[in-house]
């Protein structure tokens, strides 16, 4: 089985619709017997997608820093609980437990964990699908700009499509752990 990050929001959202896909990702994840990589806290859609897993038997690894252990947001019934010294390192472990990414909605550091992850992609530093989980329609306005990204040639089409869409969660599952195609940036091919 794979191990899937997951990232997503400290927080619930407006929208019960939010917690709900967080629930049933976690649900599918341990139904799957994949192990679930992510942010190690407790709180929000965060807390929801791990309490989901860790409810059905299912393995969980948070990885978080230091400063946020001192914060007192550590979910602390994980299976496995790393502490890192920075966000940089956390970020980068999570890349190396990782044979994919589902994004939930989330803020600028769910946005940073996602982007950073394509980027890495991108420039052929890791091999993992990247997958935003486009719950009520929440990520549309995202993929409205990487469309005008590539429209505008900042973003070619093949990097583009490195960031992937699902419109439910088993579609996010199956895309997370499927192999990812071979990528070879223009500029190094």
């Amino acid at each position: 089985m794979a191990a899937i990050s997951v990232f997503c929001g400290s927080s619930s959202g407006s929208d019960p619709v939010f917690a709900e896909a967080a629930e049933a990702l976690g649900a599918a994840l341990a139904a799957d017997g994949h192990r679930l990589v992510y942010g190690g806290g407790h709180v929000g859609l965060m807390g929801v997608v791990a309490g989901a897993v860790l409810a059905r038997g299912g393995d969980v690894t948070g990885v978080m820093t230091e400063q946020l252990v001192a914060a007192e947001v550590a979910h602390l019934g994980l299976t496995e609980l790393e502490i890192t010294s920075s966000m940089h390192a956390r970020k980068a472990r999570m890349a190396e437990l990782s044979d994919g990414v589902i994004v939930l909605p989330g803020g600028f550091g769910t946005l940073d964990e996602a982007f950073e992850m394509v980027t890495w992609n991108q420039l052929g530093l890791v091999a993992a699908p990247v997958v935003f989980l486009d719950v009520a329609a929440f990520f549309a306005p995202l993929f409205d700009f990487i469309e005008g990204t590539v429209a505008a040639q900042f973003v070619s089409p093949a990097n583009a499509a490195l960031a992937r869409r699902a419109s439910t969660v088993d579609e996010a599952v199956g895309l997370a752990i499927a192999t990812p195609e071979a990528y070879t940036p223009k500029w190094l091919g």
